[in-house]
């Protein structure tokens, strides 16, 4: 490496964040970035360790000591093709991928590992910037035509591998925007979306054709797009929401956490309330907000919530409060379960953990509170542990607004997934293996979230990029394309 001793002369120094109060007031990005000259110093950071285990933890398999280095000695310009040989779009996961790679840093063992996620954020940042990301053209053209249904990252990358090969993809997407929910899903204040119309123009001019306001399934049907094309790829994501089963479920004011993370975000976009909030407007302002589940897509509705002005925010887990670090010597390198503290939670938030609602209490139609239990989580006759409700600890907590954010229980089962007859796995995903993403349905293949259920966006591209290889080799007999 540049700097054997670095890991031991230079601390860890991460990207900071505008006040609460600045980053409150506006929708944009709020993260600061780092000098060139600090990024280089995080980068002599990365250890001469042997065997990279935060290539175990990335699954698009960045070369990260190799970027490192590059940093160290000043050559951003080979960093970046070192980057983006295993990863299409660094500028999404540098932003919101929750970065595995650094669970798994030797240097984590100690709690301090490499700024992995920064450093390739700004390298693809300043590969914009400078002018030194171009489209790839292909030499020469297949004749072959492949429909890819999904325009989030599975099928934008899956896309846009097709098109360096010589294919000719099309791009259907059931909004009216692209980038799933990378555009509708994720709140502009940790990724804005121009990021996604820049890459949708560097693919337009590879060659792939876009086209919005097509629910394959609904208004054309699988069968017209197989006439049509030579393969259809699956990349329609994990979109069916986990709901809860409660008594007065479908009062006023419950609602999924996508329906309102989605409003915001067309919103932003400039779309008229009308078409924002086709359903009725979703506002947190000066309301008590319970956001149900405690991942990213609950920390979203909380950022958003706050923006938003409202009067107090609620998250509620079902499982109990995790450690605030993990034992490395059980976990070390995989990712650790551990209490992990979002920006969003920062800005203002009460959590509470194993809590599960029993019921909603209303008036006028409207709710005004949830009724909660506590819990306590035992071990079982097989060892497995249980969760039973704590006797006497019932309690009810103000709502005028409650958000559904438990996860997605896979994709929805009308439309695509229905109208391609293609056979199901036992948890409802698209069955297709990893190594040809094939389906049961001819000349149909499945990737991402559609096939391996809800996961990362980083999961998601490398998905496409190996489905994207198993779609040329399907057609051409062999391929060049990486997995």
């Amino acid at each position: 490496m540049g700097k054997p001793t670095g890991f031991l002369e230079i601390e860890r120094h991460d990207r900071g964040y505008e006040p609460r109060e600045q980053r409150l007031k506006t929708w944009k990005e709020f993260v600061n970035p780092l000098a060139p000259a600090e990024v280089a110093q995080q980068a002599a950071r990365c250890m001469d360790c042997g065997i990279p285990f935060c290539h175990q933890g990335c699954p698009v398999n960045n070369q990260i000591p190799d970027f490192n280095n590059l940093i160290y000695r000043d050559q951003w310009r080979d960093a970046l093709e070192t980057l983006e040989s295993t990863n299409n779009f660094p500028e999404f996961t540098g932003r919101v991928c929750p970065a595995p790679c650094e669970a798994s840093c030797t240097l984590n063992i100690q709690d301090n590992p490499v700024t992995i996620k920064t450093i390739e954020c700004q390298i693809v940042d300043r590969g914009w910037e400078e002018g030194w990301i171009k489209s790839q053209m292909a030499p020469r053209g297949t004749g072959k035509r492949v429909a890819v249904v999904g325009s989030g990252p599975a099928g934008l990358a899956c896309a846009q591998q097709l098109a360096r090969a010589g294919h000719s993809p099309t791009v259907f997407e059931k909004s009216d925007r692209f980038g799933g929910l990378l555009r509708y899903g994720i709140p502009d204040f940790k990724m804005e979306k121009h990021l996604i119309d820049r890459r949708i123009r560097q693919m337009e001019d590879e060659g792939v054709i876009f086209r919005a306001n097509f629910d394959v399934g609904v208004t054309v049907s699988v069968q017209r797009l197989l006439d049509d094309y030579d393969v259809l790829v699956m990349a329609g994501g994990a979109e069916a929401p986990r709901d809860l089963d409660i008594p007065e479920r479908d009062l006023d004011g419950i609602h999924f956490a996508m329906e309102f993370l989605t409003q915001q975000n067309k919103r932003n976009a400039g779309d008229p309330e009308n078409l924002a909030a086709p359903k009725g407007t979703l506002s947190a302002k000066g309301k008590h907000v319970v956001v149900i589940g405690g991942g990213d897509t609950g920390s979203d509705c909380i950022g958003t919530s706050n923006r938003h002005g409202a009067a107090s925010v609620t998250q509620l887990e079902i499982l109990p409060q995790p450690p605030a670090r993990e034992n490395k010597q059980l976990t070390w390198p995989d990712w650790p379960l551990k209490l992990r503290t979002s920006s969003s939670h920062e800005e203002g938030c009460e959590r509470d953990f194993a809590v599960a609602t029993k019921r909603a209490i209303s008036k006028d139609g409207k709710i005004t509170a949830l009724e909660c239990v506590r819990l306590e989580w035992v071990a079982g006759a097989d060892g497995r542990m249980l969760m039973r409700e704590v006797p006497g600890s019932t309690f009810e907590l103000k709502a005028d607004l409650v958000l559904l954010a438990m996860g997605f229980v896979g994709p929805q089962a009308a439309g695509l997934v229905h109208d391609s007859g293609v056979e199901l796995d036992a948890r409802s995903n698209v069955k297709a293996d990893v190594l040809d993403y094939r389906t049961s349905a001819p000349n149909i293949f499945a990737c991402g979230d559609m096939r391996r259920g809800q996961s990362l966006v980083v999961w998601a591209i490398r998905e496409g990029r190996q489905c994207a290889r198993a779609v040329d080799e399907y057609l051409m007999g062999t391929s060049k394309l990486p997995r």
